[in-house]
Parts: structure tokens; C-alpha cells; sequence
């Protein structure tokens, strides 16, 4: 397991989407810059909290070109439920392996139950990781002001 860092493609990953078909990375976010966030699960509430911020700054996201996606081990029904009862309005993967997510990216999990912790990326429009944000417990995660930030600084910056 090694951590993705700056120039690195972000790998190809495969998730199911809550509400039907899947998450395909980095191919759904090609061509624009793109916030992907592994998310402890619906019962996490700081991980909601984050969630919530991201949907509150999709305009600000959709003005620099940017799109968010999340993922968690999390099970379809619960994926489902927190979508709709926070009205999250963009791409929510469940299912996925946290063993899996740890292998391609580096993500740390905790094992009983099994979860991925908070990791968050920045990516630009070919797939390459900007920025990787990693967590092994509950807080210090990418935020969406920080998301909206920094990519306003590399668009400035280039």
C-alpha cells in the first residue's frame, strides 16, 4: 500500500452508484478537475457533515469545472437513505472494498468493522492527482472551501 502523491494517476476504480449504474474513475471525472472522497459510511457524522458542505458548493464547483464524487463500504440502503435524507446532489458510490480502496490508493481502514477512513483527492482534467488528503480517524478531511480553493489557485497558477 503506498500513498498517491502529486503527478500520480489516480487509479482506475469501479463503484456502484447509488440511484443505479456506476462510478467509473477517473474516466467520469476526464476533462475537468475532479474531488473524489472515500467516506466512512452514512452513520458517520462527520463524514455526512462533509457531504453536505460538497452539495452546498457544487455552484461553486461547477464555476471552475470542477466535480465531486463519494465512495464507501457502506450498503445500498443505507448509501440510499443518506442521499435522500440530506439530499446529497452529486454521485454517491456504496459497496466498495475498503481493502481495495487501501491497495489502489493507499487509504487507511479500520478493520472491525471494516471502513475506510476519510481520504480525500484533488484531481485535474487527464486524471492526475493534485492534491491526496488522508485521515486514520474521524477528522481532518478535505473540505469543499479547500477543494474550491486550491483548485482556483492551480487554474490561476497555470
Amino acid at each position: 500500500m503506498s500513498l498517491l502523491n502529486e503527478g500520480d494517476q489516480f487509479p482506475s476504480l469501479v463503484v456502484d452508484r447509488v440511484g443505479g449504474g456506476e462510478i467509473v474513475l477517473p474516466d467520469d471525472l476526464r476533462g475537468q478537475y475532479g474531488v473524489v472522497l472515500f467516506n466512512r459510511g452514512s452513520w458517520c457524522p462527520f463524514c455526512v457533515t462533509q457531504l453536505k458542505g460538497f452539495t452546498r458548493a457544487l455552484p461553486d464547483l461547477d464555476a471552475i469545472g470542477a466535480a465531486v464524487v463519494s465512495i464507501s463500504a457502506d450498503p445500498k440502503d443505507d448509501a440510499s437513505t443518506m442521499v435522500d435524507s440530506h439530499s446529497i446532489a452529486f454521485p454517491i458510490g456504496y459497496g466498495a472494498s475498503p481493502a481495495r480502496l487501501a491497495e489502489l490508493t493507499g487509504a487507511f481502514v479500520h478493520e472491525d468493522p471494516s471502513y475506510v477512513q476519510a481520504t480525500g483527492f484533488i484531481l485535474d482534467p487527464d486524471g492526475r492527482v493534485l492534491l491526496s488528503t488522508y485521515s486514520t480517524g474521524a477528522v481532518g478531511r478535505l473540505t469543499a472551501p479547500d477543494a474550491v480553493g486550491f483548485i482556483k489557485y492551480v487554474q490561476s497558477s497555470s
